[in-house]
């Protein structure tokens, strides 16, 4: 068992890397993408390339690290923490008949697919559509397409996975 201070500084590590992941997910899908369209149709203005040059690579590098060390200090947690496991959470505490373990379950599945979709999905495609790997036209259109779409799924479970977190914690009913 570890120590209720090696417990709170992951719990705070967790909250924080969550915060920026979830908080960059939001800034990719409701700041920058618009901003980027509006700036790609101004004939006038700059265009979307410093974006996509400077503030894109550094912003999804932060993402993707954010998600992974969400994730990790979360197993962590479930594993360390007195009143959860790892397996228990991801067999969504069957056969435990602990609610709380149940709820935390079903919101480290959805982390896991949220990390599955950073790592899988929206990382190498932004790769393309970066130009940080050579791609086609075609390839880079079909490779915006499935970032896109991947970075929309996280948007919609990302509030359901801080409602599982909430009322894991707190005993929120539903």
């Amino acid at each position: 068992m570890e120590s209720i201070t090696s417990l709170a500084l992951d719990r705070w590590l967790h909250f924080l890397a969550g915060i920026t992941w979830i908080g960059l997910l939001y800034y990719f899908n409701f700041v920058q993408a618009p901003a980027a369209a509006e700036a790609a149709k101004d004939q006038g203005g700059p265009g979307p390339a410093a974006i996509g040059k400077y503030i894109t690579p550094r912003a999804l590098l932060w993402f993707r690290w954010s998600a992974l060390v969400t994730w990790l200090s979360g197993a962590y947690y479930l594993m360390a923490a007195p009143h959860y496991s790892l397996h228990g959470a991801f067999t969504l505490g069957i056969g435990a008949n602990n609610i709380a373990l149940t709820t935390i379950g079903m919101g480290a599945w959805l982390g896991t697919i949220m990390l599955f979709n950073v790592w899988v999905l929206i990382w190498p495609n932004q790769k393309k559509v970066l130009g940080l790997v050579v791609a086609t036209e075609e390839e880079k259109a079909k490779a915006k397409r499935v970032a896109f779409l991947a970075s929309r799924s996280n948007t919609l479970l990302s509030v359901p996975i801080l409602l599982f977190m909430g009322s894991a914690s707190h005993g929120l009913p539903f």
